[in-house]
């Protein structure tokens, strides 16, 4: 997995920033209010506890930001990515970060190299506008599920996908790892409920990010080092809105408006 909703995750929640009010940890509070990274509760997002009972198969891990939080809560970690270099890197963080055991696999999960029912967690997050068979890949998820496993998808917001879209720079439209689809909410739902999953709860999450993107690529600088007046004023705007009294109320409002992730947790049956 490779694309700026993912990138914004796993910054958030990474935390790295040297400034205190940099996008990376205004982004992980963000995520904080959203739902995301309870460590007191040890649910990855809300309704998706994580434990040491736990076998937790992440698809297209990406830079492995879920993996490592569900490893570090004890939880039987299989990451899952195509890219062997993602995985070598994933592979490593864990090895350091994860308190519970874990095995990283190259996979374009067409099918899953793993059992039928071993996952009691499944985690598919920014990946299914990626393939050529949403379908397809949702059943494979569906296969590895046991009885009563949750499941944790998400997609791009699809009107932030238009916004990106009219800003992204020439130079970046055609490359490798682009999404083949916009995918819609109720479109969304309609999935993964034909696949057999029961939707639990279907939420969105990252009006901040859908903004900071579309400034990002109009202000022209680099993503190891995206400083810029303009960047800087979104951020710190943003973290002044959440420090309002009506701010969570806000964010929640304009999160449903125009987010960066539409996010839907769901069991098997």
């Amino acid at each position: 997995m490779s694309d700026r909703v993912e990138h914004s995750t796993s910054v958030a929640a990474a935390s790295g920033d040297a400034e205190p009010h940099g996008p990376s940890t205004v982004g992980l509070h963000d995520a904080k209010l959203g739902g995301w990274y309870r460590e007191d509760s040890g649910e990855l997002f809300r309704g998706m506890p994580i434990g040491g009972d736990d076998v937790v198969v992440d698809v297209g891990c990406g830079a492995g930001v879920n993996s490592v939080f569900c490893a570090r809560h004890g939880a039987r970690v299989y990451a899952i990515d195509r890219e062997p270099q993602v995985i070598r890197e994933v592979r490593a963080r864990l090895s350091v970060e994860g308190s519970g055991t874990h095995t990283a696999l190259v996979s374009d999960a067409n099918p899953l190299p793993l059992d039928e029912g071993m996952a009691t967690r499944v985690i598919c997050t920014e990946v299914l506008q990626h393939v050529d068979d949403p379908r397809q890949m949702l059943a494979e998820l569906v296969r590895v599920g046991a009885s009563g496993a949750l499941y944790l998808l998400s997609v791009p917001g699809a009107l932030q996908e238009g916004l990106q879209e009219k800003v992204l720079p020439p130079a970046y439209r055609e490359q490798p790892g682009g999404a083949l689809r916009v995918i819609g909410r109720d479109e969304f739902a309609q999935w993964v409920g034909e696949a057999g999953l029961v939707l639990v709860e279907q939420t969105q999450h990252g009006f901040f990010w859908s903004i900071w993107w579309a400034l990002f690529w109009g202000c022209q600088v680099e993503l190891y080092d995206p400083a810029h007046p303009v960047l800087d004023h979104w951020t710190a705007a943003w973290q002044a809105l959440l420090d309002m009294p009506q701010g969570r109320r806000l964010k929640q409002q304009l999160d449903e408006f125009m987010p960066i992730s539409q996010i839907i947790v769901a069991r098997k049956p």
